[in-house]
């Protein structure tokens, strides 16, 4: 059963994504459903290899090549992006949906300076004549509204030359260089030190607020989440397990897995080590019958091995898949 949402920029129906490996095919996301309301900021949440990551590539269809749809509708703005063709997809990269990558060093080509990369996606995007000049002075607002020092040498730089936190802030520049509607952060503190993660965050929030974009946010840091976005859906190794606003999730989880989750993370308040969830994620190759967190979870039920639990709604605007609330 689907949530009743407001009307949605983006709506993901029912996706499963594979990958064809040596040992078969590895079936990761299992049915998922997710939407993104105009202005909305909504944050995913799940341990590594749940698949958050490809859940975003599959919106802008940059999956691997060994990845295949099996079944599933992205619908944005109304078109379905999965039955778009080349120019409709270019189209929608440069002018709509922009992402922020958990690995600037990935994310930039070492053999160019960061002036060649900005200039080139700004033409790109912009698909007008433009003086060498008035871009390069586009760039240098650039860097200076993502509050990089001496933004002429970072120009001039290539990407091995600025610091972890200068490069992800050059990524953050190049996906907003041109108006989109919705930022994709997949993880974009993943490898910067705790001072930079802070710093890149609020970076991230001001700049989303002021022009009023629609956010996916994936983190692991679920103290930001708390702070950033509007409603969290949580994943648990390719399904949606939860969705509610932001509080709902953080004072009264309802999935045995939400709440292991939450628990797992440790408290400034102190109280003892965090238990953790015991166990890891299944293999996708052969993934378990029924609700793929029965495995690990301390409440199941028989049915819980042999049938996967629809999405029901709850109170208000959530939902959870689990039969301990059918």
């Amino acid at each position: 059963m689907k949530l009743n949402l407001p009307k949605n920029l983006l709506k993901i129906n029912d996706l499963y994504v594979g990958y064809k490996t040596y040992r078969g095919l590895s079936k990761v996301l299992n049915g998922v459903h997710l939407s993104v309301n105009v202005g909305e900021r909504v944050g995913l949440i799940g341990e590594s290899g749940c698949g958050k990551t490809t859940t975003m590539k599959s919106i802008l269809r940059i999956l691997p090549s060994n990845a295949e749809i099996n079944k599933g509708e992205i619908y944005f703005r109304g078109k379905d992006v999965l039955k778009m063709d080349k120019k409709e997809l270019d189209e929608l990269r440069r002018k709509y949906i922009a992402m922020i990558f958990q690995d600037p060093t990935a994310a930039l080509n070492p053999v160019f300076k960061v002036e060649t990369q900005l200039a080139d996606l700004i033409k790109y995007s912009l698909g007008e004549a433009k003086t060498k000049e008035e871009i390069r002075e586009r760039c240098l607002k650039l860097l200076e509204e993502v509050a990089l020092p001496d933004p002429e040498r970072v120009l001039d730089s290539y990407p091995f030359q600025l610091s972890g936190g200068m490069r992800q802030r050059v990524c953050i520049a190049m996906a907003l260089a041109t108006p989109r509607q919705l930022l994709i952060a997949d993880e974009p503190t993943t490898n910067l030190d705790v001072t930079i993660q802070d710093q890149i965050l609020r970076l991230i929030k001001d700049v989303v607020i002021k022009r009023k974009l629609s956010v996916i946010f994936i983190s692991h840091a679920l103290g930001a989440v708390r702070e950033f976005v509007d409603r969290v859906y949580v994943m648990y190794a390719g399904d949606i397990v939860e969705v509610a606003q932001t509080e709902d999730i953080f004072s009264d989880p309802l999935h045995p897995y939400t709440r292991g989750l939450l628990e797992s993370t440790p408290k400034l308040t102190g109280g003892g080590i965090a238990t953790g969830i015991a166990g890891r994620i299944p293999d996708y190759v052969n993934p378990p019958p029924g609700c793929r967190f029965h495995t690990r979870c301390n409440q199941r039920l028989s049915k819980c091995k042999k049938e996967k639990p629809p999405f029901i709604k709850m109170n208000g605007n959530r939902g959870v898949a689990c039969w301990l609330y059918h």
